[in-house]
């Protein structure tokens, strides 16, 4: 069974940093696009950063703050978020595609999705 679990939300300050993991299992996704989106309460689940075989991608509104890695020795992905806004505060998601091709930001385009971890900027 294919899981995807994220760890590492919680609440900070505006300005602070978290880390967030993406735990794989199930399957080797070393070839295989890893995204992150979050959601906002009332709004759109939202893409935030990808990393694929054609490079590493981020949404406009956290460029220079997010840093999207992954290691592929422990089938994980992470996000490091630095210099937090409180429009930064949702749930975010970790997921993965079928296809090693994708370098998409749709989430139509993602078949693996975890449960989510919900993170809180305050101001």
């Amino acid at each position: 069974q294919v899981q995807l679990v994220e760890s590492g939300g919680g609440l900070v300050q505006a300005g602070g940093s978290l880390r967030l993991s993406c735990a794989a299992s199930g399957r080797t996704f070393t070839s295989l696009p890893m995204g992150w989106f979050r959601q906002a309460p009332g709004k759109e689940r939202e893409f935030v950063a990808l990393i694929s075989w054609s490079g590493i991608y981020y949404a406009d509104s956290v460029k220079g703050r997010f840093t999207i890695s992954r290691d592929n020795a422990k089938n994980a992905c992470y996000l490091q978020m630095n210099s937090l806004k409180p429009e930064d505060t949702a749930v975010y998601y970790c997921a993965s595609s079928y296809d090693y091709r994708s370098s998409s930001s749709s989430t139509s385009d993602y078949n693996y999705w975890g449960q989510g971890t919900q993170v809180t900027v305050s101001s």
